[in-house]
């Protein structure tokens, strides 16, 4: 699986080499980092202790929309009630879900938010699966470093599959359905239903090839009967 870890906004030197060094001990090697220059303090390289090809090959990008430039599928990470989005998939629910992605969507990136307040509402709308971590304490939060190294153990055993040639779809079938849906809710004019819309975009992401071909089918034939 061809997997990048996004860092948006890290403050800290230290947290963005403790995820370098997660990611050299977990298999992963692509490092992006947007809107930041953390990286350049030499507590990073002090704390990615080994993992120093990690920060030398990483790309930095003045957006997150920049740095998703050429992902397929994205999956970000954010806290329960932090944003309007209600739905998550736990690391390990995400296993199952990107070794069926990586058969027909080439690049997956994974996004973690700013240490103090995360991703915002615009930038968690970039993704197409959100994703959370369970955890039992009265404050749910983890440490940036501690995330990615969470992260990057769950999805380790991705990195074992063997690669397969790409099933014969088009990558950009899941984005023109997005598309799809949203000119089929304002044609039958109920796309200021923010709840709905809401939630069917965010459902959208968890859908299989097979089911998200047919659901092409399904509103290619809702089209044609609109338009008669």
């Amino acid at each position: 699986m061809d997997l990048s870890i996004v860092l948006v906004s890290p403050a800290r030197a230290e947290n963005v080499g403790a995820a370098a060094r997660a990611m050299k001990t977990m298999g992963f090697t692509d490092l992006r980092i947007v809107a930041s220059d953390a990286h350049c303090d030499p507590a990073a390289r002090w704390v990615a202790h080994g993992s120093g090809d990690i920060l030398d090959n990483l790309t930095t990008y003045a957006t997150l929309a920049d740095a998703l430039h050429d992902a397929s599928f994205t999956v970000a990470t954010t806290a329960r009630g932090r944003s309007k989005f209600h739905y998550y998939a736990t690391p390990a629910e995400l296993v199952p879900l990107l070794a069926e992605k990586s058969q027909w969507l080439p690049k997956v990136a994974l996004v973690f938010g700013r240490e103090d307040s995360g991703l915002t509402n615009e930038e968690l709308a970039l993704a197409d699966v959100l994703t959370g971590v369970p955890m039992v304490a009265d404050y749910p939060s983890l440490n940036l470093g501690q995330a990615v190294m969470v992260y990057c153990y769950q999805l380790a055993s991705l990195m074992q599959i063997p690669v397969k040639p790409l099933v014969e779809v088009d990558e950009n079938q899941l984005t023109a359905l997005r598309a799809r849906t949203d000119r089929l809710l304002a044609s039958l004019n109920v796309a200021d239903d923010q709840k709905m819309v809401d939630w069917l975009q965010q459902r959208l992401g968890l859908l299989a090839q097979r089911d998200t071909a047919m659901l092409h089918r399904l509103l290619h034939d809702i089209e044609k009967k609109l338009a008669e």
